[in-house]
């Protein structure tokens, strides 16, 4: 199976060396826990370091402002733009009916799932791209009255981009949960796990100045993963993930 290498640190040997090419990951997680910023990470790697042009889809945050936040990592987005390896696509400014300066965006009449998965494929047919991130699946749900169609939405998407060589992370919202507190969601509308070829769940739990973040592989279909709640940290690099035993530590 070809593998494609996520850009997480330490989340490669967990997988058998990357997710399986041409599938959608689901990455999950309550208010806070890391989500963008892996999603990010999973692109911004893919195209500045392993030649991997990639296509992020923002339903939720202002591109420039997203630009300016992964500054602090290092990631100059605006870098890889100009180089043609990195596209990001304005569709939150489409979501609430606001026209958007970006060079990459959606008609300002709203959300329309066809209209956002035929942009998406021509521009990953422009760049090249071999990734794509649509971040987040809650804010498909913005224009959609009922669970029904946001559901097909959501089958829509996955469907169409596996019919393309890209290999995607989709994210979604949760409720905070505690792994081991009774029964978990893994998405926000029940869906999203069914769809994707792999599931990954972040935790976080702050109290006072002490945090503890942590990662669990819930699903990886085609591979063996790491079957332990997995500590991870958010670092001037990215994200880390660790092995259970070892130490906080970068």
């Amino acid at each position: 199976m070809t593998r494609v290498r996520t850009g997480i640190y330490g989340l490669d040997d967990m997988v058998e060396g990357g997710f399986p090419s041409g599938r959608t990951m689901l990455v999950s997680g309550g208010c806070g826990t890391g989500k963008t910023i892996m999603a990010m990470q999973y692109a911004y790697r893919g195209a500045a370091e392993y030649d991997e042009p990639a296509v992020f889809v923002t339903l939720d945050e202002r591109p420039e402002m997203i630009r300016q936040d992964m500054l602090r990592f290092g990631w100059d987005l605006k870098k890889q733009e100009t180089k043609g390896k990195f596209a990001l696509v304005d569709a939150a400014a489409a979501k609430i009916g606001y026209p958007s300066e970006e060079k990459y965006t959606l008609p300002q009449a709203g959300i329309d799932v066809d209209r956002l998965v035929l942009r998406v494929m021509q521009i990953c047919d422009q760049i090249g791209a071999k990734r794509v991130v649509v971040d987040s699946m809650a804010g498909l749900g913005f224009h959609v009255e009922s669970e029904s169609d946001i559901r097909k939405s959501i089958l829509k998407i996955n469907y169409m981009l596996t019919k393309t060589d890209v290999t995607t992370v989709i994210t979604s919202e949760v409720p905070e949960q505690s792994f081991g507190a009774g029964p978990m969601a893994f998405s926000k509308y029940g869906v999203e796990e069914y769809t994707a070829d792999g599931v990954i769940v972040l935790h976080y739990l702050g109290i006072g100045t002490e945090s503890n973040r942590s990662l669990f592989i819930r699903k990886m279909r085609g591979t063996k993963h790491v079957e332990d709640i997995l500590p991870m940290e958010i670092t001037s690099k990215g994200m880390v993930v660790k092995k259970p035993e070892e130490a906080y530590k970068v």
